[in-house]
């Protein structure tokens, strides 16, 4: 199966450093640059009406920065994000929002090239035909069971056994009891085959058992941890709390 161009739109309030995104993305003929913002509104409306597929994203913008844009789209438009900034210091903060990869100004082209690769890996993955790794029932559409692998064995996980599952990039860490098992696969690819009524995404990179679910403490500025039956703390983000207060009835 052929994978389609990445549809890019550069986002950053300079431009030259615009220019510099463009010059590093000559050779790299798997990208489509659709379209270039100078701020977040303009960024928001570009990704609504673009639908593009991949942001390279500066952090620092007047106005709403890049962290504060991407708590703003709406979690079905979320394109791959690669951050291109001049301050090292918010790369935690980059990869904690599920971005890809995060490039420093002035841009190297050989660091340039290095995040390039990791987008093409995922972008590749997510259009991969998917092998038999999911059964669902015809009844109702949805997973049933999940197969992965386990040291030299295949294990079959019934999903309703899963506790909660973070992405890693193409491979997913998927939370059993105490057992985590890594399994190649997309966070996209799996939301799709997974019931909705029973599992809910509570970050960019993180999908929870309804059923596991035992409270949910709110927190600064609109985000909230969600404890489970076992103890386990994970993060609610601002972006996906209106699904979460709908499903959860949260105030």
């Amino acid at each position: 199966m052929s994978v389609p161009r990445l549809r890019t739109v550069l986002i950053d309030d300079e431009v030259l450093a615009r220019l510099a995104l463009r010059q590093a993305l000559a050779t790299h003929d798997e990208v489509e640059i659709v379209g270039e913002c100078s701020n977040a509104a303009e960024a928001m409306q570009a990704v609504r009406v673009l639908r593009p597929d991949l942001l390279f994203l500066d952090i620092q913008m007047p106005g709403m920065d890049g962290f504060e844009l991407l708590d703003e789209l709406a979690p079905d438009r979320l394109p791959l994000v690669v951050f291109a900034t001049a301050f090292a210091e918010h790369a935690l903060r980059a990869f904690d929002a599920m971005a890809l990869d995060y490039v420093l100004k002035p841009i190297e082209q050989a660091r340039f090239d290095q995040a390039m690769a990791r987008v093409n890996q995922h972008w590749q993955g997510l259009h991969a035909t998917a092998g038999p790794a999911i059964e669902s029932t015809p009844a109702e559409g949805y997973a049933q069971r999940l197969s992965v692998r386990h040291g030299e064995h295949i294990r079959v996980l019934a999903v309703d056994d899963i506790d909660w599952i973070r992405a890693d990039g193409n491979y997913l860490h998927i939370h059993v009891g105490p057992v985590r098992y890594l399994h190649r696969d997309t966070l996209r690819h799996l939301l799709a085959q997974l019931d909705p009524a029973r599992f809910l995404r509570i970050h960019r990179g993180t999908l929870v058992n309804l059923a596991r679910i035992r409270e949910v403490h709110p927190l600064f500025k609109g985000g909230a941890e969600i404890v489970l039956h076992d103890g386990t703390r994970l993060d609610l983000s601002r972006r996906f709390r209106a699904g979460a207060r709908n499903v959860l009835g949260l105030p």
